[in-house]
């Protein structure tokens, strides 16, 4: 049985992840508060600004702004920008 969470980026009840998915305090406020739903879209978010902005996961400063964006996404509800797309509208 999958547990839920009042998911802040849905503001809905929605399944919860299965697991602590990213480190620190930062991962543990996203599990406790993001549902799997939310994840996923913000999954996708991500592969499109690592892409477009050609990131190295390796290089700390790239790694500083996509968690940032990955905050502001989840938590504040902040499109990231990203050229030529144009998110739904609900």
């Amino acid at each position: 049985m999958s547990r839920t969470v009042f998911c802040q980026h849905l503001n809905k009840e929605a399944p919860g992840l299965g697991f602590q998915l990213y480190p620190g305090d930062v991962g543990k406020r996203i599990f406790d508060n993001i549902s799997q739903e939310a994840w996923t879209l913000w999954q996708k978010k991500q592969t499109m600004l690592i892409n477009e902005k050609k990131m190295n996961m390796m290089n700390p400063d790239d790694r500083a702004f996509l968690e940032k964006a990955m905050v502001e996404f989840l938590f504040e509800g902040k499109e990231p920008e990203i050229e030529g797309y144009v998110p739904e509208t609900k």
